[in-house]
C-alpha cells in the first residue's frame, strides 16, 4: 500500500537516548532534525533535562548539528531552545514539510545527511518521508490520554505491527 511508505518509519527505538552519533555516522547523517514533546521530553519539562543536554553535548562533540521542528506553539519552543540557541521552528503542521525544509536550508543540509527524531507516525515519520528523510520513531515519553491522541494511537497500531513484523530479525 502506497500510503505505507509514508507511515512506516525507517528505524524504530525505544528511546531518544539509542540515537547515537555513532548511528548517525554510520548512515552519513550529519543533522538531525527533532520534535520536542513525547520524543525529548515529557510536555512537563519546560526546557531539556541533564540527560537531554548531555545527549545534544554529545552530539554537538560529534559535530551532529540538531534542529527542532515542533507542531507545538512558539513560546514552548523557544522555551525549550532558549539556552541552546538551535535552529527551531513551531506551528509546523507536520506531516507538512515547510519548516523541515526550512530548517535544513538554514543549517546547510541536505536529504542525504539529515534525520528526522521524533515520536508519531502520522506526523513525524510521515514527514521525514514526505521530505526524504531517515525517519527515527521513538516511543512517547508520557501519551497524553486525550481522545484525540488516543485516536492518533489507535490509528498507528496497524503500522507499528507491520514495522515490527518487517523487522523482527533486526531486534
Amino acid at each position: 500500500m502506497i500510503f505505507e511508505k509514508y507511515i512506516l518509519p525507517g528505524i524504530m527505538f525505544d528511546t531518544f537516548r539509542d540515537v547515537t552519533p555513532e548511528f548517525l555516522a554510520e548512515r552519513g547523517i550529519k543533522f538531525l532534525i527533532s520534535d520536542i514533546d513525547n520524543t525529548l521530553v515529557t510536555y512537563d519539562d519546560p526546557v531539556p533535562t541533564p540527560e537531554v543536554s548531555e545527549w545534544f553535548d554529545r552530539m554537538a562533540a560529534a559535530g551532529v548539528r540538531v534542529a527542532f521542528v515542533s507542531n507545538n506553539g512558539k513560546e514552548r519552543v523557544d522555551l525549550f531552545n532558549r539556552d541552546l540557541g538551535f535552529v527551531s521552528y513551531a506551528k509546523a503542521g507536520k506531516p507538512k514539510t515547510k519548516y523541515i525544509a526550512a530548517a535544513m536550508r538554514d543549517m546547510g543540509a541536505t536529504a542525504d545527511n539529515t534525520a528526522l527524531l521524533g515520536d508519531q507516525l502520522l506526523t513525524d515519520a510521515a514527514a521525514g518521508a514526505r521530505a526524504g528523510l531517515l525517519s527515527i520513531i521513538v516511543p512517547p515519553i508520557k501519551d497524553k490520554r486525550s481522545l484525540f491522541f488516543r485516536f492518533k494511537r489507535w490509528l498507528e497500531k496497524p503500522y507499528l505491527k507491520k514495522y515490527n513484523k518487517l523487522h523482527k530479525s533486526d531486534r
